[in-house]
């Protein structure tokens, strides 16, 4: 039997895992009408299970210091352990599908078999949905947001096959670069390049990265002497319930008009909207309000690259510090653009990627120790993945929407994931349920920012 090594990356998030806080990436997608699921666990047995090897191997842990962790290939492999049916409980609405989206991201993936779980959810909506469970050991998020697009098809009747890859035109936008990197992995297709996506890396890209060694030696330095976040409501003791919410979709070219108008880019609004929301909800709870530090992760494989049948963790992580104290929208939004901005110009990202692969090779012990320095660092996990500009379709089904996210480590307690998808923005906000008990209120606070800068935006004098 085939054995093939655990990377050493992929062994840190391995061993970052606790009861507390699950390596594990989710992900809901949700339907405008009933899909056919036996066309739809067809679509996954081709592109998913068939295509990427890691869909069919468990992952092997020996015991002792000296044991090292390989993939080997599932011989008792059983599709019904990995794809199961539910049902969303009446009334069937968004938070009946919330509620059960929470008690499935509270439920360890079982180490024995391949590390992943697609429920087929009856009952919500007009629809239904699928929830999508991965452990990070498996991919970064950003590889498996891709993963889930190279399942789309563009029409209801189109069923993805390998075509010969269009000759190339100059110069191609970074949306159509990924595009073809996501499709690239089953050798290329037409189809794939007339569909309108742009599901694009994290903000900051590699190449704003990668400078010279006095740089770097900077930022190492720099690394080593950040503060650990202040206490506040959002820190504490964590529990294993975890709560899993998200917002009514909101217009993208909303946000666009307001980076316009204020010289930011979508990313800039946005992140200003996540701080001006966290002011919010500290004082809704008593306080004390105080600047917070988010860890950014940044995606470090080129745009127009394959995804590795492999899969594999590829990222780094930037440590943001959101103005939370700033009272005024326009000048949070100004100082929010001038930290993004200088941490474009940094090697941060790939640096962490370094530490990370080295805390992989460490002993289990010193790896802890090293995640739950890091982890004070900082008291949230933020990530922003632009998707499909047009509706997609899975298996002959529109998709109406998704939302995904990525796990914490250590003692971080909320996760904020901004997804946008045929012209709307969906925030979705994961939580510990002790810690955090009303993530709604988190939800309406960054709507409400985000209203507060289109009206700046728009008010005479604006610039």
């Amino acid at each position: 039997m085939t054995m093939e090594r655990l990377a050493s990356v992929d062994a840190a998030w391995l061993r970052m895992e606790e009861p507390t806080n699950l390596m594990m990436i989710t992900a809901v997608l949700w339907f405008e009408e009933r899909p056919d699921w036996e066309r739809l666990e067809a679509v996954l047995r081709e592109r998913l299970v068939d295509r990427f090897p890691r869909f069919r191997q468990r992952l092997v842990v020996p015991e002792g210091l000296l044991g090292v962790p390989f993939w080997e290939e599932d011989a008792a492999f059983r599709w019904d352990a990995h794809v199961s049916h539910l049902q969303v409980p009446p009334p069937g609405d968004r938070e009946a599908l919330e509620a059960l989206v929470s008690e499935w991201m509270s439920v360890p993936l079982e180490r024995s078999r391949p590390l992943w779980q697609a429920h087929l959810v009856e009952g919500f909506g007009k629809g239904g949905a699928l929830l999508v469970r991965i452990h990070h050991t498996l991919a970064d998020g950003i590889s498996l947001a891709r993963v889930l697009l190279s399942l789309m098809d563009e029409g209801t009747e189109q069923h993805f096959t390998p075509e010969p890859s269009a000759r190339e035109a100059p110069p191609a936008p970074s949306w159509m670069k990924l595009l073809r990197g996501a499709r690239a992995v089953a050798s290329g297709t037409r189809a794939a390049l007339k569909r309108s996506a742009e599901l694009i890396a994290e903000p900051i890209q590699v190449g704003d990265l990668v400078r010279e060694g006095a740089r770097g030696a900077a930022t190492l330095k720099r690394l080593a002497l950040l503060p650990s976040d202040p206490p506040t409501v959002l820190r504490g003791a964590l529990g294993q319930a975890k709560r899993a919410v998200w917002s009514d979709p909101l217009p993208l070219e909303q946000v666009k008009a307001t980076g316009r108008a204020m010289e930011s880019t979508v990313n800039d609004v946005l992140l200003a909207a996540l701080s001006g929301g966290l002011r919010r909800y500290l004082e809704e709870r008593g306080g004390p309000v105080a600047d917070l530090r988010a860890f950014v992760p940044v995606n470090l494989r080129p745009l127009d690259a394959p995804i590795p049948r492999e899969l594999g963790n590829r990222f780094g992580l930037v440590f943001l510090d959101l103005p939370v104290k700033e009272v005024e929208p326009r000048r949070r939004l100004r100082l929010l653009k001038q930290r993004m901005d200088a941490l474009k110009r940094s090697p941060e990202a790939a640096l962490t990627f370094g530490m990370l692969g080295m805390a992989g090779m460490a002993p289990a012990a010193l790896e802890k120790a090293v995640v739950e320095v890091v982890a004070s660092k900082g008291s949230l996990v933020m990530t922003n993945v632009p998707g499909p500009r047009h509706p997609v379709y899975l298996a002959g089904t529109k998709l109406e929407g998704l939302m995904f996210w990525v796990p914490q480590t250590g003692k971080v307690s909320l996760g904020v994931s901004i997804f946008s998808y045929a012209g709307q923005v969906t925030v979705g906000v994961s939580v510990d349920a002790g810690l955090v008990p009303d993530p709604h209120r988190l939800v309406v606070a960054f709507q409400d920012e985000l209203a507060a800068l289109a009206a700046e935006a728009s008010s005479p004098g604006s610039a």
